[in-house]
């Protein structure tokens, strides 16, 4: 829970999740934005977005060092992309 990779996708699963309850409310009959409250859309997106950082939270100590209940999700540092035709060890030829 201490590393920057762990909290990169604790942000993104919140933000996705902010992003879907938002979407709730347009998907509640209230589809014309202009006359949609946007303190509510505000406020599910705000309600989502801390229900999925507790949810990663708790979920933390369960699983692996990743924010997920399960193993099957790991956490890595991204790998370096490179401009060029590769050899098997990962070297530009």
């Amino acid at each position: 829970m201490t590393t920057r990779m762990f909290w990169t996708a604790v942000l993104e699963r919140a933000i996705k999740s902010a992003a879907q309850a938002a979407a709730l409310v347009f998907g509640a009959g209230q589809v014309d934005a202009m006359n949609v409250s946007w303190a509510d859309v505000g406020g599910f997106a705000l309600g989502g977005f801390v229900l999925s950082v507790l949810t990663s939270l708790a979920s933390s100590p369960l699983g692996s060092a990743g924010p997920s209940v399960t193993t099957v999700e790991t956490l890595a540092d991204p790998v370096p992309t490179t401009w060029g035709p590769q050899d098997r060890e990962g070297e530009v030829a």
